[in-house]
């Protein structure tokens, strides 16, 4: 499959008036899986509520095969509904992502739920509105899809963060979630309203057709920032990550995990849609711009990580830090780096993802011992659950980019993209991330110190016992976050090739 679809170029997408159901076959299949999951919900006795969690893991696992078959037939890409809906080999590789990350946080929601006596129906069928809503934004090319998309994806995580109704830290996190989302969506609205009324155009091949000439209007460089801004929050980048730390805390931690990777995937997928499609020839309005942000997100995140003594909110600042490091290759994007940059993304958006899930699965296997959120809770776990010691160091040591694991990957990329510029401000970049990198270490280590050094709080040696669903989801992340780092050619060679 991989060798079939690497194989195949990228041309320009060939136009159809009709539609496309193979290609749309991702869509329609999650589509199918929500009405059977609601249909299911309404039928099913409490007692086998259970089936849900099986129907949902399925099916994702379901749309996935659509997108095998594109790559092994040779897909070519499909431009529909007028150049605002594009499925190429780009498109299917971060559907594949976020298919896959849901399946993982799936597996992560199973037991969780059944022990938390939560409604298992309502929670399925948002949780899989949220990822259609990711897969659709692999495609979108217009103002429009992108907005429809974004929304998609983001109201159902709004209600997700507060799934905790009787706990007044998750209604915090949901209300903390969704008033600052609404007003990055008015705000990022109110930018493409600017950008279709200078342009005369929703498709984002005509934008960058209409911004070539490089004499750019005020009009489009106010809604070219004003467009950025609404995803920096999505991204959870610095100055608006404020929402980030209250909400990763007070949400369920399968939410938590699910908005740390596929929600912040979704918005970076945007970001590249837009960047390199509208936006190629406005590097001297969002380069500087996002140079900044990736700079002080990268810094003000370990900063704050260093300070933290709950699990979560330390790897909240984590992934806001992390999400600095993705930005780099973003603030190059544009000049002679732009394929470097890209890939660069695409393989830190993959590794991310395994890794940050892996390490969530591990503090749901904990904390059901522990009951405790605490990074001192660890203390000693290697000498009672030595396989979950050994899992959380790895994932550790891949956030921190130490090799052989996927970690370093996607940090060589993202620092190969910014040197590559040959510009100074790749440079200064470089250093910043250098920097970053060493102070991550920091927290990272820590929490590895508390695994193998430190004593067992309360003395209970008792094991852990995780259920299937749990190993499952270690084994998968493991084996991804491994894999990634010891043959980096499965991912380097397959994002080589995405072209926008």
């Amino acid at each position: 499959m991989l060798s079939t679809l690497l194989a195949s170029d990228v041309v320009a997408p060939f136009s159809s008036p009709k539609i496309d159901y193979h290609a749309l076959a991702p869509e329609l299949v999650l589509a199918g899986v929500i009405v059977a999951v609601l249909l299911a919900d309404l039928f099913l006795e409490e007692s086998k509520k259970w089936v849900l969690s099986t129907i949902a893991g399925f099916g994702l696992l379901a749309a996935f095969i659509p997108i095998v078959t594109l790559a092994v037939s040779g897909h070519r890409a499909r431009s529909m509904f007028g150049g605002a809906y594009v499925v190429d080999t780009y498109s299917l590789l971060v559907k594949g992502i976020f298919l896959l990350a849901g399946y993982v946080v799936v597996l992560l929601s199973q037991n969780y739920l059944e022990e938390g006596d939560y409604y298992q129906g309502e929670y399925y069928f948002l949780l899989l509105s949220s990822i259609l809503g990711m897969v659709m934004m692999g495609s979108s090319r217009d103002l429009v899809t992108i907005f429809v998309s974004l929304e998609f994806l983001s109201i159902p995580a709004y209600m997700l963060a507060a799934w905790r109704k009787r706990d007044l830290k998750s209604n915090e996190a949901g209300t903390k979630y969704y008033l600052l989302g609404v007003f990055a969506s008015a705000v990022m609205l109110y930018g493409m309203s600017l950008l279709y009324g200078d342009t005369g155009t929703t498709i984002l091949k005509g934008i960058g057709a209409k911004l070539q000439n490089g004499s750019m209007s005020p009009v489009a460089v106010l809604g070219i920032v004003f467009v950025i801004i609404g995803f920096a929050f999505k991204v959870s980048a610095v100055p608006f990550h404020n929402w980030a730390p209250d909400t990763y805390q007070g949400a369920p931690t399968p939410i938590t995990a699910f908005l740390s990777v596929a929600s912040k995937a979704a918005g970076f997928v945007a970001l590249i849609n837009l960047i390199y499609v509208a936006f190629p020839h406005g590097g001297d309005v969002f380069q500087p711009m996002i140079g900044v942000m990736a700079a002080s997100t990268m810094t003000l995140g370990n900063v704050m990580a260093l300070r933290q003594t709950n699990i979560v909110r330390m790897l909240a600042y984590s992934s806001i830090s992390q999400g600095g490091f993705i930005l780099m290759p973003l603030a190059v994007a544009g000049g002679k780096s732009s394929g470097n940059a890209l890939t660069a993304i695409v393989t830190y958006l993959a590794v991310y993802a395994a890794t940050n899930l892996g390490l969530f699965a591990v503090i749901i296997a904990v904390s059901r011992k522990t009951r405790s959120g605490e990074v001192s809770s660890w203390g000693g776990l290697f000498s009672y659950a030595p396989l979950l010691g050994v899992l959380a160091t790895a994932f550790l040591a891949s956030l921190a980019g130490i090799p052989p694991l996927g970690g370093w990957v996607a940090k060589f990329g993202a620092f190969r993209a910014v040197i590559t510029s040959g510009t100074n401000w790749g440079y200064a970049l470089a250093i910043v991330g250098a920097v970053n990198s060493v102070i991550a270490f920091g927290y990272y280590g820590s929490l590895m110190r508390e695994i193998w050094m430190k004593p067992v709080p309360d003395g209970d040696t008792a094991p852990i016992r995780t259920p299937s669903s749990l190993n499952a989801a270690l084994m998968i992340c493991g084996g991804a976050t491994l894999a990634l780092g010891v043959v980096p050619g499965i991912i380097l060679r397959f994002s080589d090739i995405i072209k926008l």
